[in-house]
């Protein structure tokens, strides 16, 4: 398969057999890794990544991923790149595509990683946006690849927001792959009708289910994988807290929700996790509404379902299997 000099901005834009390729690719550089094998094949090359979103997850696999392809890396932070501020979007994409052999995204609006794309001269890759998360995808269906093996025909249940970007991005990856996807949220939280659709015709074509159940006892019933995110997404304001508590407390994945699933069910998040009372937000929503844990238990995050660290080591190997699929020559 050819990827070399494209962009990596969405899965909908990859056939199931260009993201299993990708997987596999990933699969074998885990190995080299692991088996600390040189592969820095893309030797002299540089890419640059924006970021209008922290991260940690995000940014240490590319930068990883580039170092152990052998790349140079320069890091632009949100406050270190004049773009949307001083210069056009369309105008950095045409200063720094010059300059570097790759550009990697990570913001806000779709639009903006597509707008890059559209004058960058070289492959731009999303690593999260308001909308799509693709290469958090990559890993999630490596991670269920690790633990299953044969992935067709299993059952996926999203309980949270359906419409985050991970949310989003499962529908799309679950129902290219022949994965049946639940969305188990609110009604208040289903996905967008026209991104429904288009994956209903993926589940078609592809032999796979999209369903939406607001009842998270029914949605969990002989499920593969439970997967939630937090509660209120990077970006938002923090006023919606109360509101989103409210809607999703009965969404929470517990040991209860879990025993329901198949008995070699996984758990999954893309992190990071409120499941304790270790982190600043934690401890403030506690204060204001006496919560000890949000989106997920500690029970179910430290349990042996749990494949969150594994999942969060395959975003390396994954975002490496891109960025070497789409600059190798």
């Amino acid at each position: 398969m050819n990827f070399y000099g494209r962009d990596f901005l969405k899965l909908i834009d990859y056939t199931p057999e260009e993201i299993i390729y990708l997987i596999k690719l990933a699969i074998l550089f885990k190995n080299k890794k692991k088996e600390h094998k040189n592969h820095a094949y893309l030797k002299g090359k540089n890419v640059v990544l924006l970021f209008e979103k922290d991260s940690t997850r995000t940014r240490c696999a590319f930068e990883v991923g580039a170092y152990d392809l052998g790349m140079g890396v320069t890091y632009l932070g949100p406050t270190g790149s004049q773009m949307g501020k001083k210069e056009s979007i369309e105008d950095t994409a045409r200063v720094l595509s010059r300059m570097y052999d790759g550009i990697e995204y990570r913001g806000f609006d779709q639009k903006i990683v597509e707008e890059l794309a559209k004058y960058s001269k070289v492959p731009v890759w999303n690593g999260l946006t308001n909308e799509f998360h693709p290469t958090q995808m990559l890993a999630d269906i490596m991670t269920m690849m690790e633990n299953f093996g044969s992935i067709r025909g299993k059952k996926l249940v999203f309980l949270g927001d359906g419409r985050n970007n991970v949310a989003n991005s499962l529908m799309v990856v679950c129902s290219k792959l022949g994965i049946n996807f639940v969305c188990c949220s609110p009604k208040e939280l289903m996905p967008k009708k026209e991104l429904i659709d288009e994956c209903k015709e993926f589940a078609k074509k592809y032999d796979s289910k999209v369903e939406f159940i607001d009842a998270p006892k029914e949605a969990v019933k002989n499920a593969d994988v439970l997967y939630t995110d937090v509660w209120v997404s990077m970006g938002e304001d923090a006023s919606i807290w109360e509101e989103r508590i409210n809607l999703l407390k009965p969404y929470q994945v517990n040991k209860e929700l879990l025993s329901l699933a198949n008995e070699n069910a996984i758990f999954l998040h893309c992190l990071p996790s409120f499941h304790d009372l270790k982190t600043t937000i934690g401890q403030e929503i506690n204060e204001k509404f006496g919560l000890k844990e949000m989106e997920v238990t500690n029970e179910v995050f430290e349990s042996k379902q749990s494949k969150v660290f594994d999942q969060a080591e395959n975003r390396l190997h994954t975002i490496k299997a891109v960025m070497f699929a789409t600059l190798y020559k």
